[in-house]
């Protein structure tokens, strides 16, 4: 016999499995999966698959049916406690008879904040807490900011020369790294709810900015382009392959934005096009994860204007070299290198010849934000 909490770490590894899948698609809401086991083998299993759909619990227990009575569920977020867009899970728990719960973590939402549990508790079921925290809290960390801070969490990707170049002097990009570091690119997009770029990209790049058919799930695309100066054609434009969204300043380019406009690309005026007033947007679209790919300039912007959170760097084993060669990072107003933002649990994987670094920055750098 497998020991217990063995046992209980591979359920919920698999709870964290059957979340992934929805990856990408249940904003504002979390990614949660939920197993059913019943004499050591699993009789019911379910997801969370987007929001306004039933909870990972609810499908868990419709897979199962009547066996559930006497059984564990497994689920990595605490079981909702109030009535939204569906019924509470703890209340279809104690009516399904289930005798054991084991939560990966507490739900940071106050609506929720242990009520599930204690509700749980209340009506004579067991509850264990705090199995595989760890990577149940890394699954659901833009959920987790996104309740915490009240905006977005943002990501940093970019890709540069050994010599931290992210193109030649020339503007010529195409490809700093490797295939496989790209298809984990295309990976990382489909977990995501937008990508965002500034209007050079769009010029010099003419990016697609999708998962190139990886997945079902396209994020979100975004530029973000004061003046509007954008070709009249480009990839972006094409919306019946995933939706684009232009944030600018108003009355710019009256006539781009109307044509646009009846190809299908949303068009939003900002008085202000910054990085914060992006995200404000995009909390209020009940968006939690945002991917920046921009140029060094918009990237220095977010990171000074708190829109970024996590840094992923692909490194390529090649020099490039050019005096004037644009970097992933433009000017902070640094002088010194003792002001350089040092970042934080640091993760480093090596992807075919291509080396990726990932890392948080320093909460304290939010409080640059508006």
């Amino acid at each position: 016999m497998p020991n217990p909490i063995d046992f209980d770490r591979q359920m919920m590894q698999r709870c964290l499995q059957l979340a992934n899948k929805a990856a990408g698609r249940t904003s504002p809401n979390p990614l949660v999966g939920s197993v059913i086991v019943k004499d050591g083998k699993i009789i019911g299993e379910g997801y969370h698959p987007q929001a306004g759909q039933p909870h990972a619990e609810i499908f868990a227990l419709k897979d199962a049916g009547e066996s559930a009575r006497g059984a564990t569920l497994y689920v990595n977020l605490e079981p909702c406690n109030h009535h939204g867009r569906t019924p509470p899970c703890s209340e279809a728990l104690i009516a399904a008879g289930v005798t054991r719960v084991v939560v990966g973590m507490i739900d940071c939402d106050p609506r929720v904040a242990g009520g599930g549990i204690k509700k749980l508790r209340n009506a004579g079921i067991e509850v264990l807490v705090g199995i595989e925290e760890a990577a149940c809290r890394q699954l659901n960390e833009a959920f987790i900011h996104r309740i915490t801070h009240k905006k977005p969490f943002g990501i940093l990707k970019y890709a540069m020369t050994l010599d931290g170049k992210i193109a030649a002097t020339t503007g010529h990009s195409a490809w700093v790294t490797g295939k496989s570091a790209r298809h984990q690119v295309h990976q990382l997009r489909s977990t995501c709810d937008a990508v965002i770029i500034g209007g050079n990209t769009v010029r010099k790049d003419n990016p697609q900015l999708t998962t190139h058919n990886l997945t079902e799930h396209n994020p979100l695309r975004v530029v973000m382009s004061r003046s509007l100066d954008l070709p009249t054609e480009c990839n972006l434009w094409q919306v019946d392959i995933a939706q684009t969204l232009i944030f600018t300043q108003k009355n710019s380019n009256p006539s781009l934005q109307k044509k646009l406009t009846a190809q299908g690309v949303e068009i939003c005026e900002l008085e202000a096009v910054t990085p914060q007033a992006v995200m404000n947007n995009f909390y209020n679209r009940g968006l939690s994860k945002i991917l920046w790919e921009c140029g060094g300039v918009l990237a220095a912007n977010a990171i000074a204007g708190g829109a970024i959170q996590k840094v992923m760097a692909f490194i390529a084993p090649k020099i490039i070299g050019g005096n004037i060669a644009p970097s992933p990072v433009g000017d902070l107003g640094f002088t010194k290198m003792t002001e350089a933002l040092q970042l934080e649990r640091i993760e480093i994987q090596t992807i075919d010849q291509d080396i990726l670094i990932k890392g948080y920055l320093p909460v304290v750098n939010e409080k640059t934000q508006s």
